[in-house]
């Protein structure tokens, strides 16, 4: 029996109890302290997490399964992510990949997510599961699937016809999740309920207790006892401990008053140069506080990218906004609020394939991320993220130091433009200093007054200034312990310190040409083992050391301590890869996965871009040899006794096929409109009414909404048959919707007579069509091709946008129209069950299977390829097949497909048009002509054969009477390739072409 249903005994059972339980209830409530957890490995106080007696820093960043395809990948990006020093990733499922038809969970090859929380297992990293139900996500539906659009209870509500959509999808994945929590040997350690549950429309009981507690009941009756935590999009206090039904185990809560869900920069990435004002948070600590006091700080989704809409300016300047510098004022302002539980979103996006992502985007989820959608690691905000998150695994004081609930205190520094921040801690304190107006590009110099174990000290005790550059933040330190040493302070800041072979070693780093100073606390003499330029002095019981960052690098001893002295840029090349209990430091690779030890031999699995002079500082006892990719290096000791050793750096001659001079397979992929075409096993479009609440009433004799007739996903075709009553009728008036950035195409007969091309904001669309001069009581037929770009996400609870209907809102015509519809074959019962129910559409090729591996030839013609392209308004296929034998054993070679204009086309590049690429049967483009910005599609390896036979399809639909051609489409290499420590990859599964019995 669930929790609810002995609470609505006790209520007496009824309307009443219903009403009693859907908003904040006043009797029978939990008491206000925290509710007893349900096990002892993952627990917590106010101040972190506690993971098998252990406190810990949980430092996660959002990586999505179902946006990588390619299960054998999965084990890669951990790696990057854990190489970066996070500890955890946080991960959304999809209900409408999973659950395409009520009742049918399939989750198999690309769409299982069990080997996902294996990979994140095997790379050593904890997960937090996000299953929703609602998960927004710039999902189609908000993940929601396409169904619920036929149910006629509120989304996100205690409707009983929605609560038993959620059953079986919560019972299958709740399942899951719980054989891998940690409690079980697995990696999960935190379960979010729902999503930015936050908001609503009038009308609605909100917020809605029962439903939290329903979907809560739904993930313990599956098994799940770790805690459960929320993700509430602004600070209501929704479902916080001590609220009663519905109650979480740790609340979060953000909002800004610009932007709520922690995106303080908003999503301008036409404008990345610009800071807007009055952004920067400075409520977080007394918010927290407020809400949930006895729990940590946690902070489960804080910008770390962002999205960009049709027609955007492109992901690469949304990585310029949200860059290295946006890391270092707003994830530091964090810090300094006492953030203990920080997901960053997204550390890596992926690519919305397969029609997964929702109208307001595009194929592209590169999301600006640190890892971009090729998985490149190239960003410098991938390294500036590498250098804050080692630091944080290093200094477990912060997890109980204490954070200022004022972010304008001004007592620690003299210059008025700049905040200091305590957090202060009797394991080490942290002072966070930035401007006060944080969006300055100024430079200032100031000093420092920071209390110590030795008294308030004045900082730089040497003589001299501190600088803070525009748009920077530090972390200095004070009390630090550095294993059996300790700072007094350092205003320099800390990358990582590791004891090995008995010796410390501190990496500490600045940035360009700053004044630094140190002190270690204790007598001993300080000395320069490396470089030149560091003055030392006794001063308060401590050796200080001064000095002003430079690009070489500077090695000091001060006792047992091993200081190296960097400046940011060569930090960057600094790694830390754990290695037993503790890690060893890394210098030189374009990246370091992992290192281990077995006998005498220290094995390292790293990628490198350039050639490379390796140095492993702080070798393990031991150790006699090195290895790199399981080659054995001929490594030297150098003064310091650390090894180095050179990588060459040698990449192969790369043969990828040329697009231009390939042989093509063409055919029409609009048969529709031909005299001959017969669609007599199409659905008939005969619904006379619909349950979709946001539809009805019908404007329509019958309903012409896709998702009525089970098509929730890619384009939709209409086919409407009619007989001429009057030869004068000369207009169609034709209501569409498809969501942003959506094309329509109508003909009649095998005539054009309109057609929407589609722009960045449209959803739907009003035409007067003119047709031409018709003969009275002859047979017509209008056939009518929508683009649907997705379902809306249901963000606002009540609104149900999700339910927004795709297809026909409305039309006008002289003469009655009898209906035929076609969506993806099959519909619910989709026939891919591979590659999933959201893959396909309603062209006639998606409907043959054509765009899958080894299609029918026969069928197809040659001789023209999508370059020469349409001469009239239409849709074309066009297939290729190449085979690739690319060393991706050893090689790590991103490839993309390129639409590029090109002046030898024989249609003018500004005809509109939009392409489908399908790459052995995976939908992985959408390229929109007129709209943009996305030209460049990653494919990632496992969807394409490195070493075998491929398969590309291209769909051409031209929009405009005169045609359409492709300009230019060819295979770049998208990023410099890398010799890789990285895993084999293993290609996904792959199902050829067969014939579809009942396919029209």
């Amino acid at each position: 029996m669930r929790f609810t249903s002995r609470l609505l005994a006790l209520l007496g059972g009824g309307t009443a109890a219903v009403h009693a339980l859907s908003g904040r209830p006043s009797g029978l409530l939990r008491p206000s302290e925290r509710r007893e957890l349900l096990q002892d490995v993952v627990t917590f106080d106010n101040d972190s997490l506690i993971i098998n007696g252990e406190r810990l820093f949980i430092y996660s960043g959002e990586f999505h399964p179902f946006r990588l395809p390619v299960p054998s990948l999965w084990l890669d990006v951990f790696q990057k992510i854990k190489a970066l020093g996070l500890n955890t990733v946080s991960f959304y499922l999809h209900w409408g990949l999973l659950e395409g038809k009520s009742g049918d969970f399939h989750a198999e090859g690309p769409l299982a997510f069990e080997p996902f929380i294996q990979a994140a297992q095997e790379a050593g990293i904890y997960l937090i599961a996000r299953p929703g139900p609602y998960i927004n996500a710039e999902a189609t539906g908000g993940g929601f699937p396409g169904w619920l659009q036929r149910i006629e209870g509120k989304l996100r509500t205690n409707a009983t016809d929605f609560l038993d959509a959620t059953n079986n999808y919560m019972a299958n994945v709740g399942a899951v999740i719980a054989k891998y929590q940690i409690t079980n040997g697995g990696p999960i350690i935190l379960v979010q309920v729902e999503n930015e549950y936050t908001e609503a429309v009038s009308g609605v009981v909100f917020p809605n207790g029962y439903y939290m507690q329903y979907i809560e009941d739904q993930l313990h009756e599956a098994g799940i006892i770790v805690p459960l935590v929320n993700n509430d999009a602004g600070p209501e206090g929704n479902n916080a401990p001590g609220t009663g039904i519905g109650e979480v185990d740790i609340y979060r809560a953000i909002a800004y008053n610009r932007y709520s869900d922690s995106y303080p920069l908003g999503f301008d990435c036409a404008n990345p140069a610009t800071w807007p004002s009055g952004s920067i948070p400075t409520a977080f600590r007394q918010d927290h506080l407020k809400d949930s006091p006895d729990t940590p700080y946690l902070i489960n989704e804080f910008q770390a990218g962002s999205f960009d809409p049709p027609g955007g300016v492109g992901f690469e300047k949304c990585a310029d906004l949200l860059n290295m510098e946006f890391e270092r004022v707003f994830y530091k302002n964090n810090y300094a609020a006492g953030v203990t539980l920080f997901s960053l979103y997204m550390i890596f996006g992926g690519t919305n394939w397969g029609n997964i992502g929702h109208p307001g985007g595009y194929t592209s989820y590169d999301y600006g991320a640190a890892i971009k959608e090729n998985r490149a690691v190239d960003r410098e905000k991938y390294s500036e993220l590498k250098l804050e998150a080692n630091f944080l695994k290093v200094s477990p004081g912060y997890l109980t130091a204490v954070a200022a609930t004022n972010y304008t205190v001004g007592v620690y520094n003299t210059n008025s433009d700049i905040v200091t921040t305590p957090v202060l801690g009797s394991n080490g304190s942290f002072f966070v200093v930035r401007h006060a107006d944080y969006t300055s590009e100024a430079s200032s110099n100031y000093t420092l007054n920071l209390p110590t174990s030795a008294g308030d000290i004045s900082i730089p005790q040497l003589g001299g200034s501190l600088t803070l550059n525009g748009r920077d933040s530090k972390v200095h330190v004070t009390d630090y312990p550095v294993g059996s040493s300790k700072l007094l302070y350092s205003t320099a800041e800390i990358f990582t310190w590791q004891t090995v072979a008995n010796e410390t070693v501190l990496v500490v780093y600045g940035g360009p040409n700053e004044l630094h100073e140190l002190a270690v606390v204790g007598s001993a003499t300080g000395s320069i083992v490396e470089g030149d330029g560091i003055t030392f002095q006794s001063q308060n019981g401590s050796t200080v050391a001064q000095w002003t960052t430079s690009t070489t690098r500077r090695i000091v001893q001060i006792g047992g301590l091993y200081i190296y002295i960097l400046d940011r840029n060569s930090a960057y090349n600094y790694w830390a890869p754990e290695l037993g209990s503790g890690a060893i430091i890394v210098n030189g690779p374009y990246l370091v996965r992992n290192a281990s030890v077995d006998g005498s031999t220290l094995s390292l699995s790293a990628d490198f871009n350039k050639t490379t002079t390796i140095e492993v500082i702080g070798v393990p006892s031991g150790v006699t040899s090195l290895q790199v990719n399981g080659q054995t290096l001929n490594a030297s000791a150098n003064a310091q006794g650390s090894w180095t050793a050179s990588i060459a750096y040698s990449p192969p001659t790369l043969d990828v096929p040329d697009l231009s001079t390939a042989t093509w397979y063409t055919i029409d992929s609009l048969p529709e409109i031909t005299a001959a075409y017969d669609d007599s096993l199409w659905p008939n479009a005969n619904h006379t009414n619909t349950s979709n609440p946001i539809g009805s009433p019908l404007k329509t004799p019958v309903s012409l909404y896709g998702s009525d007739y089970g098509f929730n996903t890619g384009s939709l075709l209409f086919r409407g048959h009619f007989t001429a009553s009057d030869a004068t009728a000369s207009t169609l008036y034709l209501s569409t919707q498809g969501g942003e950035a959506y094309a329509a195409s109508v003909w009649l007969n095998d005539t054009l007579i309109g057609s929407w091309a589609g722009n960045s904001v449209a959803a739907s669309y009003n035409q007067n069509l003119t047709l031409p001069a018709l003969t009275a009581d002859a047979a017509y037929v209008f056939t009518i091709l929508i683009d649907n770009m997705g379902l809306d996400e249901n963000y606002d609870v009540g609104a149900d946008e999700a339910k927004d209907p795709r297809g026909i809102l409305d039309y006008t015509f002289a003469s009655d129209i009898t209906w035929k519809i076609t969506g993806n074959f099959g519909g619910e019962d989709y026939a891919d069950r591979l590659r999933g129910p959201l893959n396909e559409g309603a062209l006639f090729i998606e409907r043959q299977g054509y765009h899958q591996p080894d299609p029918p030839l026969s069928a197809f013609t040659t001789g023209t390829s999508p370059f020469e392209g349409l001469s009239a308004a239409g849709v074309a296929y066009y297939v290729t097949n190449f085979t690739l034998a690319l060393p991706s054993d050893e090689w790590d070679i991103p490839l993309s497909l390129v639409f590029t204009n090109s002046s030898s086309s024989t249609v003018a590049a500004t005809a509109p048009y939009r392409s489908l690429i399908y790459v052995n049967g995976y939908q992985f483009g959408r390229y929109t002509s007129n709209v943009g910005p996305q030209t460049e599609f990653p494919i990632p390896e496992g969807v394409l054969n490195y070493n075998g036979e491929n398969w590309l399809g291209v769909t051409l639909w031209a929009l405009d009477s005169d045609g359409a051609s492709v300009p230019a489409l060819n295979w770049t290499i998208g990023a410099t390739p890398a010799w890789t420590g990285r895993e084999p990859v293993t290609a996904v599964e792959q199902p050829a072409w067969t014939e579809r019995v009942g396919a029209y």
